[in-house]
């Protein structure tokens, strides 16, 4: 989430700083663990669309699977982006100013098992208000000027190249799909939505992907 205006990350004469190090977790989990996940969630949808219009005779499972692996997705991506944020946080706070807030904590966290709450509820009512608390969380906790990101407002014309807002975008659609998946799996309408979403998922991971080689880049330059 940090960008190229950003504070540079901070180094000490031995290396890298635990902050540093800890910064590092959001591209890692994002590379070796959800991008995979993403592919294998693509397959498992393309397999399960053709079960469903009797093209490949496969077992039912394939959806589950499907679900399954969109869970993974939507929740690592919020991990990714919890940790980036604390990262952030961390490395432009002013020392005389003390650690986080208690409110931006519980925020955190609050995102963090409004997600994890999202595996267990059944209504369809508490599935959206899990997705909508922990997307709205999200929101909250980048508006904070703590955090600096790049646009403050998607009205910023800066905001169009923000690794941030693409994130909380992409955030947005995988919890959505996560809330909706019993509906999308009965409802024609919700699953043609759903392709929709998918593609537009797609297009973000890869602005996701680009950008935040790019703030990487920026940030080594600035360094």
């Amino acid at each position: 989430m940090t960008l190229p205006h950003a504070p540079p990350v901070p180094m000490s004469a031995a290396g890298m700083t635990p902050t540093a190090w800890f910064a590092l977790l959001h591209p890692v989990l994002m590379i070796l663990f959800v991008y995979p996940v993403v592919g294998a969630t693509i397959r498992l949808g393309t397999l399960a669309r053709e079960r469903r219009l009797e093209i490949n005779p496969l077992p039912p499972t394939v959806g589950v699977e499907h679900a399954e692996h969109g869970r993974w997705v939507a929740t690592g991506t919020v991990v990714a982006v919890l940790i980036a944020m604390a990262a952030t946080y961390a490395m432009g706070e002013d020392p005389g100013m003390g650690g986080p807030s208690v409110a931006l904590l519980l925020a955190g966290i609050g995102c963090l098992l409004s997600c994890l709450a999202l595996w267990r509820a059944q209504a369809a009512w508490l599935r959206t208000a899990f997705a909508l608390i922990c997307w709205l969380g999200l929101l909250t906790l980048g508006s904070q000027p703590a955090l600096w990101h790049l646009g403050r407002s998607p009205f910023d014309g800066a905001a169009w190249g923000s690794h941030y807002w693409s994130g909380v975008l992409l955030c947005g659609l995988l919890l959505f799909a996560m809330a909706a998946a019993p509906e999308i799996l009965r409802s024609p309408v919700m699953r043609r939505l759903h392709v929709g979403a998918a593609f537009l998922t797609a297009l973000l991971l890869a602005v996701q992907a680009i950008s935040g080689s790019r703030d990487l880049l920026g940030m080594a330059l600035a360094g």
